[in-house]
């Protein structure tokens, strides 16, 4: 973006940092939504942003509109060392994905404002920043679409990663190609685990680890490790699972972000309740809740986080590990922490929440609940044609055994006996 532009420059003066943070998004050829999703805002909220004049502002959402669209703080009132997210903590990574969405600002504002045609370094920095995008578009898509209409969409994406990167020259911008192509290998990962491919899905995962690699990021690096740790976990790999864990725990050091630290736990938590240590499970549950309770609310997640990892997510893994431990306390004191993620818009995540809380009635001998709630769970792996809901659904059933199943179960086993993904 060219910030010396006569139009930005007179609404910052004006105070009308709405229609800087317009004018900025219009030119990056991002949607009001597009901007709400990156800042946690809704569409109608960005709007009001927008229209907002000489204020009052919201100066959280703000300063979150400004750092996604790489905008300097000074433009929209907000003085640079407070007002940056970047500058918070060691902020790398934040740094890193402000330039890339910058770099889009200036390649899609160049024929507008006439500011001359774009450098070979700014369209590299683009091409990777608009793949990325893409990247994240796909990812959230995933919450409520059938991952097989997803699947060969997103593997074209990758050989269009995988193009762009064979004709670069410039070392960099390899680089940062490698970051975006390990984005996407991982999501082909999870979209063949949802699929029911074990053996696509692992080698996806291992192909996400190599590219994060010669990405040279650390925290990429360790995101794939994890993914594919809670892939092994859930395949009854456990001692590898939480080998991996601890790998990429090693990987941060002792700076790591705390989503990252809080996510690991969680991972780790959930693992260590599938090998039955309770003791260990509720340490690493509290390790969790402690990073989370050092995060910043107002920041929004690193890449590569497309979702907010907070408290609502570690009762969600106290949940899964109590169903796992067999321990219904455990399912039923967390439930009320995690009801929001019951409710919420990621049905597949929503489904398999939904089958550990089933685990806990079971144990708590509440049949009829279990097996209600479960039923919900499975439909909605069935109208996904999710197989990773679906053989959830199988094992929440063989927890259960008895030579006259009551109509509740004989009911669900119907669903389930004709379950053909």
């Amino acid at each position: 973006m060219n910030w010396s532009d006569s139009a930005v420059r007179a609404a910052s003066a004006q105070g009308d940092y709405g229609r800087v943070i317009r004018l900025t998004r219009e030119a990056a050829g991002v949607t009001q939504a597009g901007l709400g999703t990156l800042c946690g805002l809704s569409q109608s909220a960005v709007s009001r942003l927008e229209q907002r004049g000489a204020g009052p502002y919201n100066m959280t959402a703000l300063a979150r509109a400004a750092h996604h669209l790489g905008i300097p703080p000074r433009l929209v009132g907000l003085a640079d060392a407070g007002a940056d997210p970047s500058k918070r903590g060691d902020g790398s990574d934040d740094v890193r994905r402000r330039e890339f969405v910058s770099s889009v600002a200036a390649v899609a504002a160049t024929p507008v404002l006439g500011a001359g045609p774009p450098r070979r370094d700014d369209w590299e920095g683009g091409q990777a920043a608009v793949l990325r995008i893409a990247t994240t578009a796909f990812r959230r898509m995933d919450a409520t679409a059938p991952a097989r209409q997803l699947s060969e969409t997103v593997q074209g994406h990758m050989r269009l990663v995988q193009t762009v990167a064979s004709q670069l020259t410039d070392q960099k911008a390899r680089t940062r190609l490698a970051a975006v192509g390990s984005e996407v290998a991982s999501f082909v990962g999870w979209l063949s685990w949802d699929l029911a491919d074990q053996g696509s899905a692992r080698t996806w995962y291992g192909a996400a680890i190599k590219a994060a690699r010669r990405a040279c990021d650390p925290l990429l690096i360790a995101y794939q490790q994890g993914s594919l740790a809670q892939f092994e976990v859930e395949h009854g790999n456990v001692p590898q699972g939480i080998s991996l864990i601890r790998s990429a725990r090693r990987q941060l050091g002792a700076d790591r972000p705390a989503i990252a630290a809080a996510w690991l736990s969680s991972l780790e938590a959930v693992a260590l309740a599938s090998a039955g240590d309770e003791r260990a499970a509720d340490r690493a549950l509290t390790a969790s809740a402690a990073e989370v309770a050092r995060m910043p609310a107002s920041n929004a997640p690193p890449w590569p986080w497309v979702f907010t990892f907070d408290e609502r997510k570690v009762a969600a893994a106290r949940v899964a590990c109590g169903a796992r431990l067999g321990r219904p306390r455990w399912v039923h004191s967390s439930l009320a922490d995690a009801s929001s993620a019951l409710s919420s818009h990621h049905e597949k995540q929503r489904a398999l929440l939904a089958l550990d809380v089933a685990s806990g009635h079971m144990a708590s001998g509440q049949l009829d609940a279990a097996f209600v709630l479960a039923a919900q769970a499975l439909d909605t792996g069935l109208r996904l044609r999710s197989g990773r809901v679906v053989e959830r659904a199988r094992v929440f059933r063989r927890t259960y055994s008895s030579s006259t199943p009551p109509t509740v179960v004989r009911e669900f086993d119907s669903r389930l006996n004709d379950a053909y993904l």
